[in-house]
């Protein structure tokens, strides 16, 4: 049976280090924003719920899907200043109804993930029902990660002071939820102006499949 799947972007935060500017909005190539450019992705493979979670500079993250057309839903997350954990479950509740099988999440300061990346590890995961399926590389995991809907209750009830979401889905990873692929862009954060920089360089070096 097709597992019905839905995603969420993480676009809310204060982005300090990259000097302010919301990551969401910026450019990724002529055609896409990296928020514009992480949903289309999603699309592209074929995912149909997409919810994009707002909080810093909100209007203009939510205006910039509207102008781009593509079919995503905007949540904002009032209280995004608390950290990452607060959005997370902002897109968990927009997301999680009946029939919901699991979660995409993607972070918008890692748009470089290809569509076979996306359609690999939802494909893992309607094979072996892991509860956590993601990219890896050696030591390395990536984006986006799949959630089961079996870790929605602990996720809603993570601490964020031990590092919200992560433990729990670090404790769940297991081998056979693990995605060997050879996609470099699966494993790039853009977090600071100096990785921005590179970003043509590794548009150009990117791999489109999974191993």
């Amino acid at each position: 049976m097709t597992k019905v799947i839905s995603a969420v972007v993480l676009s809310a935060g204060l982005s300090t280090r990259m000097g302010g500017q919301p990551k969401g909005l910026l450019r990724f190539d002529d055609h896409d924003t990296f928020v514009t450019r992480i949903v289309r992705t999603f699309m592209e493979a074929g995912v149909g719920d997409i919810v994009v979670v707002t909080g810093h500079e909100a209007d203009r993250v939510a205006a910039t899907i509207e102008k781009s057309g593509l079919g995503a839903r905007c949540v904002t997350n009032v209280d995004y200043r608390q950290g990452q954990l607060s959005s997370l479950l902002a897109g968990l509740d927009a997301i999680d109804r009946p029939g919901v099988d699991g979660m995409l999440l993607a972070l918008v300061d890692a748009p470089l993930f290809a569509v076979s990346m996306v359609r690999a590890v939802v494909q893992r995961f309607e094979q072996t029902h892991a509860p956590v399926v993601r990219a890896v590389r050696g030591e390395e995991h990536g984006h986006p990660v799949l959630i089961g809907r079996e870790l929605f209750g602990l996720i809603r009830s993570a601490d964020p002071s031990v590092g919200g979401a992560k433990p729990i889905v670090r404790s769940h990873a297991s081998e056979p939820g693990d995605v060997v692929v050879d996609d470099a862009g699966a494993f790039v954060d853009i977090d600071t102006p100096d990785d921005y920089a590179r970003l043509p360089e590794l548009i150009g070096g990117r791999k489109d499949s999974p191993a």
